[in-house]
């Protein structure tokens, strides 16, 4: 007969509670977070009041989003009290001590291990090695059916408006590989759709020197053609985003047209006025890039291309601003954003002449959007009458709300699914465009 022991007794697991703000990127920090202290035994808590200890991974890219950053920061002191602070405002700690004293640790952008000791100190990890706390994919902060593959850190270029690489550093690209798995266990996760992320996606592997590196039997070279044509390998949707018109773009299409990654790019344009890129620091031939655009549609004329703009940069004349107007309506790109320029401290454009005033930045804004929102329309329009695959992402009372090819969360429009049967996140609807507005269609299923 054996002996009898007493029960093992089991601590409950600290809580670690998180707040992410800002771009994918960041979520994508928050993931990583989340995941290096889950597999440590750590449970995450969805409220302030269950968390033993509280991240907040912080957003410092214009002045709104640090004073966003620092609200988020106050809120956790207040409903909480005991706090970490991390990401691209983590490398202002001075100001963020001085506003409050009390944090616990500031760290800087994508210091993962920081962060993970930071929390030890605050709440020591309690482990149980006979239970897998993780899945393989990882903790993921994004529905189910939908995640962001981050492939690179850093960005080589030196925009005057732009901050990043001082926070997050050069180009360090993550080998293919490790990319490629990482999609395959998402793809055995349930995940539909991969959300290619970095600062700069077309730039991807030049710091490795291209390096070749093994994946299901086949040599992957550490470039965007290579990885585009792995990750068609899943089966899934595949989005690009942040993509530089760079040479390398124009070998993507073809694999767009075959449907092996989603026709669709993100493409951050910010001006069209060879003056103003100039002063901004970015591509400046703004004539070959509608050439380029003219020959994607040429090779794929289903692709959809989005873009972002600035308007009310230092110096912008109205003659600038009406050059940008008549390439936005020679492009017709499918969807847009637009910011007003807003001074980041540290940023080379502070220093430029000619600040614009904030009710000429505004009444830039408005024109440049209501110009936009005309092309979308009739874009939107022409649609009527196609059938289109749609992503769900929710159901609703009348049906479903989803997404086609050409529409990334968060950021782009949605396609409202009238139907009387379930259709759960993550399933694909085969269905028929019946309207349209300036942003949105209405489908029915076939």
């Amino acid at each position: 007969m054996s002996k009898s022991s007493s029960p093992r007794t089991i601590k409950a697991p600290p809580q670690v509670g998180i707040v992410s703000l800002g771009c994918p990127k960041a979520l994508v920090d928050s993931e990583r977070i989340l995941t290096s202290l889950r597999s440590e035994g750590y449970a995450i808590s969805p409220s302030y009041d269950g968390a033993d200890v509280v991240i907040v991974n912080t957003c410092g890219f214009l002045d709104s989003a640090k004073a966003e950053s620092l609200d988020a920061i106050g809120e956790a002191m207040a409903e909480n009290g005991r706090v970490i602070v991390t990401g691209c405002m983590g490398v202002e700690e001075d100001r963020i001590r001085a506003e409050h004293p009390g944090i616990l640790a500031v760290t800087g952008p994508h210091q993962y291990e920081q962060v993970v000791a930071a929390v030890h100190d605050a709440v020591p990890p309690v482990h149980d090695p006979y239970v897998d706390l993780v899945p393989p994919q990882g903790i993921k902060l994004t529905p189910r059916h939908y995640a962001y593959l981050k492939i690179s850190e850093g960005c080589n270029h030196t925009c005057s408006f732009c901050i990043i690489p001082s926070m997050r550093g050069k180009l360090k690209s993550r080998p293919v590989a490790a990319v490629l798995r990482e999609a395959e266990k998402l793809a055995a996760a349930g995940v539909k759709e991969l959300l290619v992320i970095s600062q700069d996606t077309s730039a991807y592997g030049v710091d490795l020197k291209h390096a070749a590196s093994p994946w299901r039997g086949r040599d992957y070279d550490a470039r965007l053609y290579d990885l585009c044509d792995g990750l068609g390998e899943l089966g899934l949707w595949v989005r690009l985003h942040y993509v530089y018109p760079y040479p390398a773009v124009d070998k993507i299409i073809p694999l767009m047209a075959e449907g092996k990654i989603l026709p669709y790019l993100d493409i951050p344009f910010q001006h069209a006025s060879p003056g103003i890129l100039r002063a901004m620091r970015r591509p400046a031939n703004q004539e070959k890039v509608l050439e380029r655009i003219a020959a994607w549609r040429g090779i794929c004329p289903e692709i959809a291309i989005r873009s972002t703009f600035i308007v009310g940069f230092p110096g912008e004349t109205d003659a600038d601003f009406e050059f940008l107007l008549q390439w936005l309506e020679e492009a017709q790109l499918d969807r847009v954003g637009c910011f007003r320029f807003e001074p980041v401290q540290g940023a080379a454009a502070n220093a430029l002449s000619g600040a614009i005033p904030d009710e000429v930045k505004e009444e830039r804004w408005r024109r440049f959007m209501a110009a936009q929102r005309k092309i979308s329309a009739k874009k939107l329009q022409a649609r009527i009458g196609q059938t289109l695959d749609v992503l769900i992402d929710e159901e609703t009372e009348d049906g479903a709300r989803g997404r086609s090819y050409a529409d990334a969360p968060e950021i782009d429009g949605a396609v409202h699914l009238q139907t009387s049967g379930h259709r759960k996140p993550g399933a694909v609807a085969r269905a028929k465009i019946t309207g349209a507005d300036d942003y949105d269609l209405w489908a029915r299923p076939v």
